[in-house]
């Protein structure tokens, strides 16, 4: 079962096998809100996202991407029905083209989604289309309507099958034992949400300043793979089933507007470079590059040659990958992609200072950028500069509390620093934010038992432990009441 699959049949085995006109459909009120809270739901999706994390072998950890699609998604939701939604997006490594959109505002996009998509705001339209599914609330709504399945149920049912994703076997029995009966057969949201998504993703898309063609565009060029494929559709065709209504409604909404012509950002085109540079092994992606800026067959010479770039940084080929990242200099190029890798390759070449210095001089111009966060804290552990490093981490604690990496990233700092209670301290919260109570809980008895914390140290450690105890009892209570 593909990862994104899970998710859609998690959200059609609450959803009716009737249909219901979408002007027809409630808003959901204080009773029904009352049973199924905001709250609840961001809870629930957390608990699946974590899941995904850490079991899930086609998750994609990687910041940079992550930063982008999440800069592409904040624009998009500004200029939403629900400009204040709190949404998350995050990339699955699979090439068929899908994305999807989880409880709580966690939406999934699959690889195959970016290098598919001809230009930007065709992505865009694709992320608009899930924003509207969230800010309409449509998991939420069918969960009110039909009341068929408990959410602890959902929940699990989506665990099981994430764990037992290599063996569909197991992941049938997972659905079975979930009570959640034809979900194979129901992967899509009702054709009527899916309307009312595409209604308001094309005004999101407009009112983002993106090409409202994109949309059309996008899925009409899928709808006529599916003719190719026949009954081997594209995968998002069968959780979003197309319709030829559909279609005609976006492409005569397209041109009923003014005409934009709006250009691709850069930060689009390394995205994909990088994920190009990924398929297959970083030898034959620096060949493809090299033949292409040979040939001077590109759309984007920096993109390409960014591509290159990271092909041989991959490859270990140091002295080459740097050679093109100074080629990217002398074409003006600028992005917090492009200075994470020059940081990366002088990391790689055993000069952590170097890198120090171009990650600080590049979080001056991109002070948003996690990914370059990540690598200054990286680069200031290897350097051994672990003061300047944990009043780095704290600093940036101050502004991203739930922020999981950068509490890894304090708690090796400790370790180097040789500060064990605040080592596990940090490694604790680590855990936490991952959902990992219990290894949190662990964490914090080994920082009772560490001999080198001070009188307030030793009591914020036992006041945290005491926390994360009653939370343990919680959820022992719950889980016998069947909650």
């Amino acid at each position: 079962m593909a990862c994104a699959a899970v998710f859609l049949a998690l959200a059609a085995s609450v959803g009716s096998s009737s249909p219901v006109l979408a002007d027809e459909l409630p808003d959901l009120g204080e009773s029904a809100r009352a049973e199924f809270s905001p709250q609840l739901e961001r809870k629930i999706g957390e608990r699946i996202l974590n899941e995904i994390r850490l079991r899930e072998p086609s998750y994609v950890d990687d910041p940079e991407i992550a930063d982008y699609l999440n800069r592409l998604g904040s624009r998009l939701v500004a200029a939403s029905a629900s400009p204040t939604a709190d949404c998350y997006f995050f990339l699955i490594r699979d090439n068929t083209v899908n994305a999807f959109a989880m409880f709580g505002g966690f939406i999934g996009v699959n690889s195959g989604t970016l290098l598919t998509a001809q230009s930007e705001s065709e992505l865009a339209g694709v992320l608009a289309h899930e924003i509207s599914h969230v800010t309409q609330n449509h998991l939420a709504r069918q969960i009110v309507r039909e009341k068929q399945s408990s959410i602890a149920m959902m929940a699990a049912m989506a665990i099981g099958v994430l764990a037992a994703r290599s063996n569909s076997q197991v992941a049938s029995a997972a659905i079975a034992s979930a009570q959640a009966g034809s979900i194979q057969a129901q992967l899509a949201f009702s054709r009527d949400f899916e309307r009312e998504a595409d209604r308001l993703g094309f005004q999101t898309l407009s009112g983002a300043g993106y090409d409202v063609r994109g949309m059309g565009d996008f899925f009409g060029r899928l709808q006529q793979a599916g003719r190719v494929y026949e009954n081997n559709a594209p995968v998002y065709l069968r959780s979003h089933p197309l319709t030829v209504e559909r279609i005609s409604d976006m492409q005569n909404r397209a041109q009923s507007a003014p005409y934009r012509q709006v250009a691709d950002s850069l930060d689009f085109l390394l995205v994909r470079a990088k994920l190009r540079a990924q398929m297959g092994t970083p030898q034959e992606a620096a060949s493809e590059f090299g033949k292409q800026l040979r040939e001077k067959k590109y759309g984007s010479e920096i993109a390409t040659r960014y591509g290159l770039a990271y092909a041989l940084f991959k490859a270990k080929q140091l002295a080459a990958a740097q050679r093109e990242v100074e080629a990217l200099d002398a074409l003006k190029a600028s992005s917090p992609m492009i200075a994470g890798l020059a940081a990366a390759i002088r990391m790689a070449a055993d000069d952590p200072p170097g890198a120090v210095a171009i990650y600080r001089d590049a979080m001056q111009r991109y002070p948003q950028s996690r990914s370059l966060v990540y690598g200054y804290a990286e680069a200031l552990l290897a350097a051994r500069q672990y003061g300047d490093g944990l009043r780095f981490l704290d600093s940036q604690l101050q502004t991203y509390s739930s922020d999981y990496k950068l509490y890894g990233l304090q708690a090796r700092t400790f370790a180097a620093s040789g500060k064990r209670l605040q080592q596990h301290r940090a490694q604790a919260e680590f855990y936490l934010l991952q959902g990992q109570l219990g290894a949190a809980v662990e964490q914090l008895q080994f920082a009772q038992q560490a001999v080198d914390g001070n009188f307030f140290e030793q009591s914020a450690v036992d006041a945290r432990l005491r926390e994360l105890r009653k939370l343990q009892a919680e959820e022992a209570k719950q889980k016998k009441n069947g909650v």
